[in-house]
């Protein structure tokens, strides 16, 4: 007992908890098993989550995201309750663009330090999203990486698996001049541009995280900490009566690089901007950082998080029952033969 003792002290001076760690872990497992769903096999603990394989007619569709620099902002406002559904959300809509629902879910914490409470929040964070999205936490990797993370801070990944029936499987292989795009409205920044939108807005302008945010009646720490959403729902609603023909997740990249990589080599697609307005948020990171508007539009959403590709005969449908699901969707541009790429007019 007394060298066990004497050895855990050595690796805590050295800047890691094990106690820490295991007590963090027992104090979520309850939250944990409430996003389990059928497919989970076994209990929490394991090397590896099990879950049970899909029929052999479906394709499993992966990805893994992380929170990005969205993170030094949830340090400094003290608000850790909103990154996990952040990076559950966000992972979500990148295999739901292939016709993909979310089977499970997998996360890595890195801290300097283990801090429970900060830990607990993430965590709570990640189950809601899961639950949300009908995603089973099943398994990650919590890490305590003194000297390699700054103190008080953290790293959050996570890797998605879902499936999606071999035949509707969306690849935006079909899609043909006169098809239209439709918009999805973003909820802020979601997850990418924040090295830039910190800078401009805690540096240039020089903004508290408690200062309102000119434009909005939102302080500076809610517009930046507004959770990434999920369309999972409404896309779920659109697919049961419209054919899509290809989805882009506007993440890294914007509208450029995030629409040309689904479309056909034979065509381009014409995004125009006077069809809706982009939100407070981002005439402020414009204006203020004095940020050139096409550079906007490649590192920020610019207000609309998801683009679907229909047929032109099928697009009033469209915009219809998204709505009818909550969306306010808009058509934002169509598809021209040209070479492949992306053009923005207005």
């Amino acid at each position: 007992m007394g060298k066990t003792s004497k050895k855990g002290a050595a690796y805590t001076r050295a800047g890691v908890d094990i106690d820490a760690k295991m007590n963090a872990l027992r104090a979520v497992r309850a939250e944990i098993r409430g996003t389990f769903t059928r497919g989970v096999v076994g209990d929490i603990g394991h090397f590896g989550g099990l879950f049970r394989a899909p029929g052999r007619d479906r394709l499993l569709v992966s990805s893994t995201d992380g929170v990005g620099t969205k993170l030094k902002v949830a340090c400094l406002a003290g608000r850790h309750d909103t990154v996990g559904e952040d990076l559950v959300n966000h992972c979500v809509n990148d295999i739901l663009v292939q016709g993909a629902e979310p089977l499970f879910f997998l996360d890595y914490v890195g801290m300097s330090r283990m801090n429970p409470a900060v830990f607990r929040q993430v965590v709570r964070g990640l189950c809601r999203a899961c639950r949300r999205n009908g995603c089973a936490l099943i398994g990650g990797e919590t890490a305590e990486l003194p000297n390699l993370y700054p103190d008080g801070e953290y790293d959050l990944v996570g890797t998605i698996v879902g499936s999606v029936p071999r035949r509707e499987l969306i690849t935006g292989a079909g899609i043909r001049p006169g098809d239209v795009l439709i918009g999805l409205p973003s909820s802020g920044l979601h997850t990418n541009g924040y090295s830039l939108a910190r800078r401009v807005i805690l540096e240039e302008a020089g903004l508290k995280l408690r200062d309102r945010l000119p434009g909005t009646r939102r302080t500076a720490a809610d517009a930046l900490l507004a959770v990434h959403r999920s369309y999972l729902k409404p896309v779920r609603a659109l697919k049961r009566a419209v054919p899509i023909r290809g989805m882009a997740h506007i993440t890294g990249g914007g509208f450029p690089d995030n629409i040309a990589r689904i479309l056909p080599p034979d065509v381009c697609a014409v995004v125009d901007r006077a069809l809706w307005r982009p939100p407070p948020l981002f005439q402020f990171i414009q204006e203020a950082g004095r940020v050139d508007r096409d550079e906007m539009y490649r590192v920020f959403n610019m207000g609309v998080g998801l683009v679907i590709f229909v047929r032109e005969a099928r697009a009033v449908e469209a915009v219809e029952v998204l709505r009818a699901a909550g969306e306010r969707a808009v058509a934002i541009g169509q598809v021209e033969k040209g070479r492949r790429g992306v053009i923005l007019v207005n």
